[in-house]
C-alpha cells in the first residue's frame, strides 16, 4: 500500500479496527478509539444496492442508540449516511451482539438534546461542528424484534 493513497491507507485501517473489534469482543484497547462505545454498522448502499460495514461511535439514549454522522468535521455527510436514508434496516454489532435495527435520523429538539448528549460522552464532536457547515445528523438506532 502507498503512503500516496490515503483511500487505502483509511480502507486497511478500518479493515484491522473491525478484525479488532471482532477478535477482543467488540472491546478497542488501542488507538483513538480505545475506550469509546464503538459499533460496527451494516447498511445497503443507496446506489450500489451491496453491503457496506463501517465502525461508527455511538452513545445511548435508553434503549436507543444515538450515531452521528459527523466525518471528523468533513465538509460532507458520511456515505454510510445516505445508505440508511435509503435503507433504513442496518445490521448492528454491538460487543459480541448482531442484529437489526431500524435508523432514523431525528431533527429539531429532539437532535438538540441527542446531540448533546453524545458530546457531552464525546467532546470532541464540538470540534467536527467548528471545522464545518453542515448541521451533523444525528441517527437514532432501534432494536427489531
Amino acid at each position: 500500500m502507498s503512503d500516496a493513497d490515503p483511500r487505502a491507507a483509511y480502507a486497511a485501517w478500518t479493515e484491522a479496527l473491525i478484525k479488532s473489534f471482532r477478535s477482543n469482543g467488540g472491546q478497542i484497547t488501542e488507538g483513538p478509539f480505545a475506550g469509546r462505545g464503538l459499533l460496527l454498522l451494516t447498511t445497503v448502499g443507496a446506489r450500489s444496492g451491496q453491503e457496506r460495514l463501517t465502525p461508527v461511535v455511538y452513545s445511548r439514549d435508553g434503549d436507543r442508540i444515538v450515531i452521528v454522522g459527523s466525518k471528523r468535521g468533513e465538509p460532507t455527510h458520511p456515505a454510510w449516511y445516505f445508505n440508511l436514508l435509503a435503507n433504513p434496516i442496518v445490521t448492528v454489532e454491538l460487543g459480541t451482539e448482531k442484529f437489526q435495527a431500524r435508523a432514523t435520523a431525528v431533527e429539531g429538539e429532539e437532535r438538540e438534546r441527542l446531540f448533546a448528549g453524545h458530546v457531552e460522552r464525546y467532546p470532541d464532536f464540538l470540534e467536527y461542528v467548528k471545522k464545518t457547515t453542515r448541521v451533523l445528523p444525528v441517527i437514532v438506532l432501534e432494536r427489531l424484534p
